[in-house]
């Protein structure tokens, strides 16, 4: 089949090697070689298609992504527009990794932009999860020795993908290798642009809490590789793993199968709601995941909170300073990247969060 991709068509299905649509004659083929399939996605900034390069004997599949944008207002699509070509330059770059769709072309046709990037043939996880049930700790710890370097390259030239979630990551018929797609929400680090504070994108149930706020930081995609680890552990939404009442992860209540206290302690970091107290980077992570690391590897279901182990008094100080300012509205928690408080919170007087802070601070040193 031949699918039209003009967004008006009424009736965009065709034969096979058609070059005009029947319904509305749109041309059929891009730049004479990419012949859109079927549709497989749409979004708020375009739509997705598998497609075949005709211009190859064996007529390899791609996909196809156009650029068209459902929002109104110059604001929105201008910045649609920015993000589309973005996605374009950094794949252009990112796609020389392995586990990373090559980008293949990228070209204006009919006043529409279209991006084609390599198909990459295999379920999502969240199309694994379905079928092949909850994840144990050894596939855990498997996808994080495998997406963490996937990362590491990304950070390393300054982009942050800010979408990572089960359905973005494809695991790859060939090589049981997983894949990380959809780069049209990544951002880069040093980009003025699109580094101001406001513009949240992601998927809320994936997303760190900096992020919804349009702070993101390399420590954000860290934390939704983690929360994408807790679904996939326990077949629950990651917002259904999370009590609100008490700001505390409870993921461990619902595991289908025991992990080691050394797995649990590497996820709640990755998920520390505070950017401060969570891994800055992918390095951190890759070694508290070695056999050796001096985090215990015995089975539990639960462990205790990471950012209350081996604090000096120092160390303590720091970071309740650090959650003091976050809570009165200061410039350091601007300047850390740390997610400011609700309104309600600010209104609290300064003396009532002194003593609360001394509260934590002895808590802490007691080891509780």
């Amino acid at each position: 089949m031949s699918y039209c991709l003009n967004p008006h068509c009424p009736k965009p299905e065709n034969l096979d090697n058609t070059k005009f649509c029947l319904t509305c004659g749109s041309k059929l083929i891009l730049k004479e070689r990419y012949r859109a399939i079927k549709p497989i996605g749409q979004g708020g900034f375009g739509r997705t298609f598998v497609a075949v390069d005709e211009d190859k004997p064996s007529k390899p599949r791609c996909v196809i992504k156009q650029f068209y944008p459902q929002a109104q207002g110059t604001n929105t699509v201008q910045k649609a527009v920015e993000l589309f070509t973005q996605e374009a330059v950094q794949l252009d770059d990112l796609g020389k990794h392995p586990q990373i769709p090559e980008l293949l072309a990228y070209f204006t046709q009919d006043d529409r932009q279209y991006l084609v990037q390599e198909f990459i043939d295999g379920p999502n996880l969240a199309q694994e999860l379905a079928q092949q049930g909850a994840f144990g700790e050894t596939k855990i710890r498997q996808l994080l020795h495998d997406l963490l370097p996937v990362l590491q390259f990304c950070h390393a030239r300054q982009v942050i993908h800010r979408d990572i979630k089960p359905e973005n990551i494809i695991l790859r018929s060939s090589d049981s290798k997983l894949v990380i797609v959809d780069f049209g929400a990544a951002k880069s680090a040093t980009s003025t642009a699109l580094n101001r504070t406001g513009t949240s994108i992601g998927s809320p149930e994936y997303v760190a809490p900096e992020q919804m706020r349009g702070r993101a930081i390399f420590a954000s995609d860290i934390y939704s590789l983690g929360a994408t680890c807790i679904n996939l552990l326990t077949m629950r939404s990651p917002f259904d793993s999370y009590d609100t009442h008490n700001a505390t992860w409870i993921w461990q209540q619902y595991l289908k199968t025991p992990v080691s206290t050394q797995l649990s302690y590497i996820l709640n970091k990755m998920l520390e709601n505070v950017p401060v107290r969570r891994y800055q980077t992918v390095d951190e992570v890759l070694k508290d995941l070695k056999p050796q690391s001096s985090v215990a590897s015995t089975p539990a279901t639960s462990i205790v909170t990471p950012a209350v182990i081996n604090k000096s008094p120092s160390q303590i100080d720091l970071e309740l300073e650090e959650l003091k300012t976050q809570f009165t509205g200061g410039s350091k928690a601007q300047n850390k990247n740390i997610p400011t408080q609700p309104p309600s919170t600010k209104s609290q007087p300064t003396s009532e969060i002194d003593k609360e802070l001394e509260e934590l601070k002895a808590k802490y040193m007691d080891g509780k």
